[in-house]
């Protein structure tokens, strides 16, 4: 598809992006909900705490969004190995000052225990998530353009595969990766679940560099 949006501009997210907050939450709310949530307060709370903080993985800083006219209708991210650890140490800073002593542990083993369902990248992976389009603008080719944008990031990283993760509950986020080149190579079932959220199961999907045009 060709972007029908020539004049969309991606860039880094800046701290002052919070329209990028509810985009990067609705990439997996439920998942988002199983990990972050608490009785006071859903997972969009943290989400914002951590990506004004701008570290880590929900920082700003691991963030790009695309705007049109100034308004911001996109945001993803992508991120490689090397980002394993220090995104683990900032997200235990950020879960201590958010949540407070007493329930962070109980935030880190529901996080590490989603991280059997979604890995992170092994090496020569370029992952790329948290991909989220405006309700608004939804089914105009914002999230291809998105999806391929950060594609390149990757290739120009010289990274040997491009790697995601998707719901089975989103068949149509499935059937735009697939056109895009992305093939299934694991099936991740999920039984994680607690009265604020779950894990849906999903599939991991990946794409070869070499076969990009």
């Amino acid at each position: 598809m060709t972007n029908p949006y020539p004049d969309i501009i991606f860039r880094p997210a800046t701290p002052t992006d919070l329209a990028a907050i509810p985009l990067i939450l609705s990439s997996g709310p439920d998942a988002f909900a199983y990990v972050f949530a608490q009785p006071t307060a859903g997972a969009e709370a943290f989400l914002r705490h951590a990506f004004i903080q701008g570290s880590g993985e929900f920082g700003y800083r691991n963030h790009v969004v695309g705007e049109i006219e100034g308004e911001v209708v996109a945001a993803g991210a992508g991120w490689t190995a090397s980002a394993t650890l220090p995104f683990m140490l900032a997200a235990i800073g950020q879960f201590i000052a958010h949540y407070g002593a007493i329930p962070t542990p109980g935030v880190i083993l529901r996080g590490l225990r989603t991280e059997t369902i979604i890995r992170p990248p092994g090496q020569g992976d370029f992952y790329i998530g948290h991909l989220g389009v405006a309700p608004a603008w939804r089914g105009r080719g914002i999230g291809e353009a998105l999806t391929t944008y950060l594609l390149r990031a990757g290739r120009d990283a010289a990274l040997a595969h491009a790697v995601l993760d998707v719901a089975v509950t989103n068949p149509r986020a499935e059937a735009l990766y697939r056109r895009l080149g992305f093939q299934v190579i694991a099936e991740c079932p999920s039984s994680l679940r607690r009265d604020l959220g779950f894990v849906p199961s999903g599939r991991r999907m990946a794409l070869n560099y070499t076969d990009l045009p």
